[in-house]
């Protein structure tokens, strides 16, 4: 008897540590589960150092420096009672260019909890569905407690992302940081306090960038927390009524609103901007005028900064058009002064965009139509990008048969038509979206180019 109970001894402790090596393999398996369905669904290419948003826009050396220096100051100042800012500005004012410089300023100083980039031609940010699984996921990745709380919420609540806005907020951030803090898992006075939003104006649907503004005042602000909000738009009626003065904007008391294009001058910036980045073109260009010190003339920049209305958009137009490198800087840089009217600034300030727009498009046309043997589809990728342009601002699908064809267009052809368009498109056109919306067409007749030896052209 005694062996035999000996034996059903060993049996059951055998019996009891597979158990429970059982048991640690189902936590194994486990673990990390929450924040893997958070990777899931967060928006990488809203990030400030995402691939996506490769070069970019931002402020050149000593341009923007007064208006970079008091964000700067109020995001440090961390007694200020204001723990909101709106910077509104008209399109081509180079709120971007601003954030982007504000955001890798603050990750410099360790102080960015957070950034997020919205563009209306990329769907997996033009909307709110992942602004708050992305804030969440940048926050916990600072702080080891925060994390583990962020998982464990999720893991409770696997259907969060599913939930308004407001609970979802509620739920991985306040809520979270909140228990934290409490615990000593943090401090807050330390923590990396800095949340930047951009292009509030991309996020599709009026009423959502109301619910955004919405719930950073209810979840953000009213709960106390640490965080120095930075959100920058055009003056689109969400923000607009949110900061108005009357017994509607649920935001005029709380927020510190800088109105980029009223307050700060850029007319300095443009002129410093146009100098440098011309006489770098001409340092590198094999064109001997356009080596000279004589180029550009004193003349033709204050042509360009009158033109220019305030507006970055306009320069930065014009400077990645002569950079060209098919053409000669010096004769393009022509070009475009004969294209610009006498008289100054318009009553529009981007009247004269509009116009360089249309003289790069109608150079462009010109180009290709010389060398096009395909005359039945001339131009039409211009054609198509303008269409483009027109559903985008009107909410309508794209389609992308048109572009199919026209990359079967002799390599001659797509060559001079590609050129100039690609000068127009890949700048900072923040009003336009033509960039993120092309630019993967652009790619595919780069890799033609190669197939074909052109590399060297463009």
């Amino acid at each position: 008897m005694s062996m035999l109970s000996n034996a059903q001894n060993v049996k059951m402790d055998h019996v009891s540590f597979h158990s429970s090596q059982h048991v640690h393999n189902i936590q194994d398996g486990r673990k990390g589960a929450g924040w893997k369905m958070l990777l899931k669904n967060i928006a990488s290419n809203a990030l400030h150092d995402s691939s996506a948003r490769f070069d970019a826009p931002k402020c050149d050396e000593d341009t923007r420096v007064e208006v970079t220096k008091e964000l700067m100051d109020w995001i440090q100042d961390r007694e200020s009672p204001q723990r909101l800012l709106c910077m509104t500005g008209a399109a081509g004012a180079g709120k971007s260019a601003l954030q982007q410089t504000i955001a890798e300023g603050c990750s410099g100083s360790n102080t960015l909890g957070s950034a997020f980039f919205f563009s209306a031609g990329d769907p997996t940010r033009n909307n709110l569905t992942h602004i708050v699984p992305t804030i969440a996921c940048q926050l916990g990745l600072r702080n080891p407690s925060l994390r583990d709380a962020i998982e464990k919420t999720i893991e409770d609540d696997p259907l969060i992302f599913k939930k308004t806005l407001r609970i979802q907020m509620d739920t991985l951030i306040v809520g979270p940081f909140q228990r934290v803090c409490a615990s000593g898992g943090l401090d807050s006075s330390t923590f990396p306090h800095a949340i930047l939003i951009d292009g509030l104006d991309e996020c599709s649907g009026e009423d959502k960038q109301d619910e955004l503004l919405s719930t950073i005042k209810h979840c953000l602000l009213d709960n106390d927390l640490p965080f120095r909000i930075f959100i920058a738009s055009r003056p689109e009626w969400a923000i607009r009524t949110a900061l108005d003065s009357d017994p509607e904007g649920y935001l005029y008391q709380l927020a510190y609103h800088i109105k980029l294009s009223d307050v700060y001058d850029a007319t300095g910036d443009i002129r410093r901007y146009l100098w440098t980045r011309l006489r770098g073109i001409g340092s590198r260009s094999r064109d001997r005028r356009a080596q000279s010190h004589l180029w550009p003339t004193k003349e033709d920049i204050e042509k360009l900064v009158a033109a220019a209305s305030g507006q970055f958009v306009y320069a930065a137009t014009v400077v990645k058009y002569v950079s060209e490198r098919r053409g000669s800087p010096v004769d393009r840089l022509r070009a475009i002064i004969d294209w610009t009217p006498e008289g100054g600034q318009q009553t529009r300030p981007l009247e004269l965009l509009d116009n360089l727009y249309r003289n790069i498009l109608s150079s462009a046309k010109q180009l290709y139509e010389a060398v096009d043997t395909n005359r039945g589809r001339d131009f039409l990728l211009l054609i198509r990008a303008h269409q483009m342009n027109s559903d985008y601002r009107f909410g309508l699908p794209h389609s992308t048969r048109n572009f199919d064809e026209i990359l079967s267009l002799e390599e001659g052809g797509d060559q001079v038509l590609f050129s100039d368009l690609y000068s127009l498109v890949f700048n900072d056109l923040q009003e336009h979206d033509l960039a993120d919306i092309v630019k993967p067409y652009f790619d595919r007749w780069k890799e033609r180019c190669q197939e074909y030896e052109f590399e060297e052209k463009l």
